[in-house]
């Protein structure tokens, strides 16, 4: 029991009830609790009293009202915005960068995080990775051995709905009459349309399920056929290898995995035309599973079924390594395909989390602005304040007004930034290398930005809103108000957020500029100039090389032609299978393999540091072998030049090369073997053009010898710098988008500065007139007004400097390969932001300096 009701319930009604009622309530409602005395009671009294006070606020009186007063609000809103013009200009410039960076890495962000969303199957679908330790080293591989799909379908059968086989997707040429076409794709098992969600035109997705039969994407029918229709034709795929046309699909979207295929062969047909194949061996791996598992089929659970298959199934002389199989579910091969010492390390997922706090970062850079230059004018609107309150204005009303003009100063901005956003895309796409559009059909993409825009307008607006509402309505019309210390403290404390989040962008904008730098100018180990890799995908490569390479060398044209087995930018294939005298037998080790031509060394002019090169003259080099510095340094080989090594045969070192850079630029080079090219596993012609000869020259000679050779064949190459320089793409991006981004955060930062300064000059103008009066040079008056900024920005790099190192040195460990952060990169990044901000303070600073002080003073 209670005398009187709990304050806090008593707070609650009168907040909820409209003034207009809560003095006749609240009265009954005492009266009432006086001959009850329960609290309870009065909570189900006052409940029921709200009722009809809640019907009355949805009558049709008190909602004119409010659109009245929201109308009103409106309009004083548009007012402020006209009058003061250039403190609006400064907001919306300033929010107008700020949500142009969000659209833009929110667009991106939601093509990189909707990838492979498409499929039917995205939570069901997987790869098979091998995870196996060697020496300590855990490796992850998608090569797979043979016997490996066999097992699965029949051993768990209970929880995968299909796996397929596949070979490497890669490009092949596909013919059909007098048109050929160079396509990508590969020889999969009958469940793929199923597990790749193939969106069939013509046919079905059991279509592949008969031998001799493949399947074409609608861009390849049509290039190939034209309006013909492609069903039962016959077509020739890869080798000498003939197939019909059972199914069409259309073109797979750009943010998908398997957005390149255009033509699928079946396995079958692939199984029964190859005879090298060893169906039996646990230990070859040489080919890819994709999975499909059952609905409701737990991955985790699948996972430590099957995670000793392969071991349980080798040999005991083979099982020196630990070799684990594991399910990489589709959901993370985009974004989480990174793997170290068989931890997943995350992926491009570490460029969505950098760009995303990045955007964010700006985007409330701009919200500081506004927060800023709002209070800075509190000496101007608090008459306005002051009169308002006089007259009855309540609070929580000035905080809805104050509200309503960052709201609407949000809209404007966003307007603005959505007419900048559709300019500058073109070249957002060009940097990241994608197709992306504003999707203005999309009811999501607009709830998302005009709640978005709401979110920022409360966010810039709040503490406006709360501090100018607060002013008292006696001190203000006195003309006794002026900004408190904590006010101004606050201001300056913004200023320091803002160019710390600046700094801290140009020193990692610097950082990652110079690791592209410092990886791009890495020794390669060969000479990459004037050189171009043609790809053997039909069987003509095979039958016209000779005489293909003997007239493009007659022809002066080139100066070099070599085959090899893999590109030069990539490595193909690895071996175990390696000894050597002195070797430890526990050691467990992956050379890189390489099968190369004798002039492959001549062609990309390698530098050869112990022994000699491959010769064609002497045939005893088809059992002779050179290895890198890393394969020497591994083998532990004091003199290696004749040193015999054991692979299949018995092969004889003959030279040790220095390192040839052809995986990441960001890594340690590996171990590696080259050896002689016996037989037909050949897939690339690497060509050495004529330098004397211009270029465009030399690329229509050697395209009128190619179709002269291989009429049927499309003459595609690829530049073999170019080839070098994909590696650098996704760390570009960051680089150039990082660029970009630290560009206007800065921009935006000095906005803001320069509006700070302006009202600061304003308000002391009378000031700077007498201190002129009084003798002060232009130079002190400067000093003066400048000092307080150039401080700020001091305190910004003492505080922003630290932070970039720990964050930057993080992200550097994740690369072998990498620099060192060096002191003047600080440095820099310090002078420059001491620069700007004198420059930007200046200009407003100079100008009222080196006026007239009759002009400031003519009215006292």
């Amino acid at each position: 029991m209670s005398k009187s009701p709990s304050k806090y319930l008593l707070k609650f009604f009168r907040w909820f009830c409209h003034p207009d009622y809560v003095e006749d309530i609240e009265g009954d409602l005492l009266e009432r609790f006086e001959k009850r005395q329960s609290r309870w009671w009065f909570i189900w009294e006052m409940l029921k009293l709200l009722r009809p006070s809640l019907m009355r606020r949805l009558s049709g009186t008190y909602r004119l009202n409010q659109y009245g007063m929201f109308k009103h609000n409106l309009k004083i809103a548009y007012r402020n915005l006209i009058r003061r013009k250039t403190f609006s200009l400064l907001n919306i410039g300033g929010l107008s960068m700020g949500l142009t960076i969000a659209l833009l890495i929110g667009l991106w962000i939601e093509s990189e995080l909707s990838f492979n969303k498409q499929n039917e199957n995205y939570d069901r679908v997987a790869m098979v990775r091998l995870q196996s330790t060697i020496n300590g080293d855990i490796d992850n591989s998608v090569s797979v051995p043979y016997p490996l799909q066999l097992a699965l379908k029949n051993e768990y059968a209970d929880d995968f709905e299909h796996v397929v086989y596949s070979t490497w997707l890669g490009n092949m040429v596909v013919s059909h009459d007098e048109t050929a076409i160079t396509a990508y794709g590969g020889f999969m098992d009958v469940g793929a349309p199923e597990i790749m969600s193939l969106d069939m035109i013509k046919g079905d997705r059991k279509s592949l399920s008969q031998r001799g039969s493949a399947l074409l994407s609608e861009s390849l029918a049509k290039a190939l056929f034209g309006d013909i229709d492609p069903i039962g034709k016959v077509i020739k795929a890869k080798r000498n290898w003939y197939v019909t046309v059972k199914g069409i699909f259309k073109d797979i979207p750009a943010n998908n995995s398997f957005h390149d295929v255009n033509v699928i062969v079946d396995w079958d047909f692939f199984e029964a035309s190859t005879k090298w194949r060893d169906k039996t061996s646990w230990s070859n791996t040489a080919y890819r599973i994709y999975t499909l598992l059952k609905p409701g089929v737990s991955l985790y659970d699948v996972n430590k079924k099957i995670e000793q298959i392969i071991h349980n199934n080798l040999p005991e002389e083979d099982k020196v390594y630990d070799v684990k199989v594991f399910l990489h579910p589709m959901r993370d091969w985009h974004l989480r395909s990174n793997w170290e010492n068989g931890k997943q390390t995350g992926g491009d997922i570490q460029y969505v989390w950098w760009f995303g706090i990045i955007g964010s970062f700006v985007l409330l850079l701009a919200c500081v602005n506004y927060m800023n230059l709002s209070t800075a004018q509190s000496i101007r609107r608090a008459k306005e304040v002051g009169i308002r309150k006089a007259i009855g204005t309540m609070k929580g009303q000035l905080i809805l007004q104050f509200l309503t003009e960052s709201i609407l100063t949000v809209f404007i901005a966003l307007l603005f930034a959505t007419i900048i956003t559709l300019l500058v895309l073109p070249y957002f796409n060009f940097l990241i290398n994608k197709e992306i559009t504003l999707p203005f059909g999309s009811t999501y993409f607009w709830s998302i930005g005009i709640g978005f825009a709401l979110f920022i307008g409360l966010l810039a607006g709040s503490y406006p809103a709360l501090y100018l509402s607060s002013f008292s309505p006696i001190r203000v019309l006195k003309g006794t108000y002026q900004n408190t210390l904590s006010v101004v403290f606050f201001r300056k404390l913004l200023v320091v957020f803002q160019f710390t989040i600046a700094v801290i962008l140009i020193i990692g904008t610097m950082i990652v500029s110079q690791q592209i730098n410092h990886a791009s100018n890495r020794p390669l180990g060969y000479d990459q100039n004037n050189m171009i890799s043609l790809r053997m995908d039909a069987v003509e490569h095979w039958s016209t090389n000779d005489v293909f390479r003997n007239d493009l060398m007659a022809s002066g044209l080139i100066t070099h032609f070599t085959n090899t087995s893999a590109p030069l930018t990539g490595i193909w294939t690895e071996d175990g299978d390696i000894s050597w005298e002195g070797m430890d037998p526990q050691s467990q080790y992956q050379f890189c393999t390489f099968f190369v031509n004798p002039n492959f060394g001549q062609t990309i002019d390698w530098e050869i540091l112990e022994g000699r090169d491959f010769s064609e003259e002497l045939s005893s080099d088809s059992s002779a072998m050179i290895i890198n510095e890393a394969a020497a340094e591994f083998m532990q080989l004091k003199d290696p030049i004749g040193q015999k090594v054991k692979w299949s045969e018995n092969y004889r070192i003959i030279g040790v090369v220095k390192n040839l850079l052809m995986e990441s630029p960001f890594s340690e080079v590996r171990p590696t073997i080259y050896t002689v090219n016996r037989g037909d596993i050949s897939n690339f012609q690497i060509i050495k053009l004529n330098p004397n000869v211009p270029l465009l020259k030399v690329i229509a000679g050697i395209e009128e010898i190619h179709k002269k050779h291989l009429p049927k064949v499309p003459f595609s190459f690829d530049f073999v710098d170019d080839l070098h320089g994909k590696k650098f793409r996704k760390i570009e991006q960051l680089g150039n988008l990082s660029q970009v981004f630290a560009f206007l955060a800065v921009l935006i930062s000095c906005l803001g500065l320069f509006g700070l300064a302006s009202f600061m000059v304003e308000q002391r103008t009378k000031e700077i007139g007498i201190r002129k009066v009084l003798g002060a040079s232009a130079l002190n008056l400067w000093k003066l007004l400048s000092k307080e900024y150039i401080g700020l920005v001091i305190i910004s790099c003492v505080i922003a400097m630290p932070i970039a190192y720990y964050l930057l040195q993080n992200w550097l460990e994740a690369y072998e390969y990498r620099i060192e952060i060096g002191g003047w990169i600080f440095l820099i990044a310090f002078m420059g932001a001491l620069l700007l901000t004198v420059l930007t303070v200046s200009f407003k600073s100079l100008k009222t300096a080196l006026s007239n002080p009759a002009e400031s003073l003519k009215d006292e």
